[in-house]
């Protein structure tokens, strides 16, 4: 029986449009009215992740930055946040800079970056790097750019960098079959902060027991939390390597996986309201 459903968004929840079906919307609906929590958990800031809750109607709990920041947006309080080392964050600016890559940085609800994209959900830096990261707590970095090269070739120098690590990056940067027509990324945090930490500290904080706890993802940085849960699933779409690691495979993104799987859960009467241990 289980209590808590910890989801990814990007290539999990959504489509590779990313939209969210009607079925999705519908079935966690159901889910969330059953009393079973459902927890968003993405390497995206804040304000993205909590949108994407609302839609669904999932809970006011998420978590984002790959595990950096756990927040309760209906009390408007932070659970958990994890600081980024301020040096590094300084010095993989210098290095996106070296190249002309975009550096974002998730710093509260949004994101600060070096070039504005997404005005909705973008700040511009506008002070000096080092002025602004001594002022500000940033959990998670990421350095991007539409030229597959460029990052590919930035990645041994990210990996130098102290006290922090890459958390997730492009499917085209593991897989060279994975095509290359979205902007290539790199997400990086402190070394201890991952989703599945990030799943861990929340199931503390709500005294929620990890046996009663699923896990549904698509990517590397899933398999962190896939390792904490009592029962883990990866959407088709997956990496094979990803796949390995979880106990179910449901169908893909495209096919609404989740929502399939979470009807299969509730007809069989395997979710069960969350009460405390």
């Amino acid at each position: 029986m289980y209590q808590a459903i910890f989801v990814d968004i990007d290539g999990t929840l959504r489509d590779n449009q990313r939209n969210l079906s009607q079925k999705t919307i519908e079935t966690v609906k159901k889910v969330t009215d059953n009393g079973t929590v459902v927890i968003l958990c993405s390497g995206r800031p804040r304000k993205y992740t909590e949108e994407v809750s609302r839609q669904c109607f999932a809970s006011q709990y998420i978590i984002t930055s790959n595990g950096g920041n756990i927040y309760d947006y209906q009390k408007n309080k932070n659970l958990y946040v994890n600081i980024m080392n301020k040096e590094a964050i300084i010095k993989l600016y210098e290095l996106a800079n070296q190249v002309d890559a975009r550096f974002i940085m998730n710093v509260g609800e949004g994101r600060v970056v070096s070039e504005v994209r997404h005005p909705d959900q973008e700040i511009q830096l506008t002070e000096n790097i080092k002025d602004f990261v001594y002022q500000n707590d940033v959990v998670q970095c990421t350095i991007a750019d539409h030229d597959f090269d460029k990052i590919k070739n930035l990645i041994p120098e990210i990996e130098k960098v102290e006290h922090v690590e890459i958390k997730n990056r492009h499917k085209s940067l593991i897989n060279p079959n994975y095509p290359k027509n979205n902007s290539i990324y790199c997400d990086i945090a402190n070394m201890e902060s991952n989703k599945g930490n990030g799943v861990e500290k929340l199931c503390q904080i709500l005294n929620l027991d990890l046996k009663n706890v699923i896990a549904i993802g698509d990517d590397f940085n899933d398999i962190s939390m896939f390792e904490k849960v009592g029962y883990s699933v990866a959407v088709d779409n997956a990496h094979e390597n990803v796949k390995k690691k979880a106990n179910e495979i449901t169908l893909s993104n495209e096919d609404n996986g989740v929502a399939v799987f979470l009807d299969k859960m509730l007809s069989t009467n395997q979710l069960v309201p969350f009460k405390t241990c």
